[in-house]
């Protein structure tokens, strides 16, 4: 049988010269590396493709795409654009709350047509008897901390987190597709509700489609009340107020429409 003497390609260093099947191309020179040698340090990159501030690629075609984060080296393959300040952001930094985005509106009060439909609804659950009742601020609290105990032995969550910064909940999950009712999950308390949307769609698999228009939309509710959790809300700031979550406590995801500002039948969930 013939040797395949043009498949693959050489690494470029000299010192190595490494035959490589899947070579690398690097955006900072174009040169070719082998998986030991592609990153900018191991061949002591010219960076010749780089603008002066290090941020623009000269090519027309980029490989990758650098997050304009101003603390952030990440990049991505393909191009993650915000939809309101039209920069490329990295996964981590893609939702406005993140990347402190210039067109980031403060919340706007509510709508009093919305305001009196949220009244009305949850005035019906109370009585339904599907709010709970007889449950203080402090017993709830006292509860909260009695789970959150267990929950740290054998929640999940990004590892990278800082321990005073994680948020314990018990997920309940949507009904409609998943075997497990619950799931135990910390947060960072410096989250935007939607990036816990997201990672608990990334942990437990589930179809995510918030960034399609006429698709279902995956949202957290409150565990007492069936409201929708703001997805622009950072997560500190629901630990507050009147009716407030608490790390231990639960929270609800479920799959509604985009129009959805409380869900029904809470109590079924828990």
């Amino acid at each position: 049988m013939a040797e395949l003497v043009h498949v693959g390609k050489h690494c470029t260093v000299t010192t190595c010269k490494q035959l490589d099947f899947l070579p690398i191309v690097c955006n900072g020179c174009s040169q070719i590396f082998c998986k030991d040698h592609y990153s900018l340090d191991a061949h002591n990159c010219s960076q010749e493709n780089f603008s002066k501030d290090g941020c623009t690629i000269t090519s027309t075609d980029p490989t990758s795409y650098e997050c304009t984060h101003p603390d952030c080296t990440n990049r991505e393959l393909i191009p993650i654009l915000c939809e309101h300040c039209n920069k490329h952001f990295c996964l981590s930094h893609r939702h406005q709350q993140e990347h402190s985005c210039v067109m980031l509106k403060e919340k706007e009060v509510p709508m009093a047509k919305t305001a009196e439909l949220v009244k009305q609804i949850t005035a019906s659950h109370q009585a339904k008897g599907n709010v709970k009742k007889g449950v203080g601020k402090k017993s709830a609290k006292t509860a909260a901390k009695v789970a959150l105990m267990k929950m740290k032995m054998h929640a999940v969550g990004d590892k990278g987190i800082p321990q005073v910064e994680r948020i314990y909940f018990s997920v309940v999950l949507p009904r409609a597709c998943c075997s497990e009712k619950n799931k135990t999950i910390f947060f960072s308390s410096n989250w935007s509700i939607g990036r816990c949307v997201d990672k608990v769609a990334e942990v437990m698999r589930l179809k995510n489609d918030n960034n399609i228009a006429n698709a279902k939309k995956l949202r957290l509710f409150h565990p007492d009340t069936g409201e929708s959790l703001a997805m622009d809300a950072k997560l500190a700031s629901l630990l507050l107020g009147d009716m407030p979550l608490y790390s231990g406590g639960f929270v609800i995801l479920e799959y509604v429409d985009n129009d959805c500002v409380v869900l029904d039948n809470v109590q079924d969930y828990l």
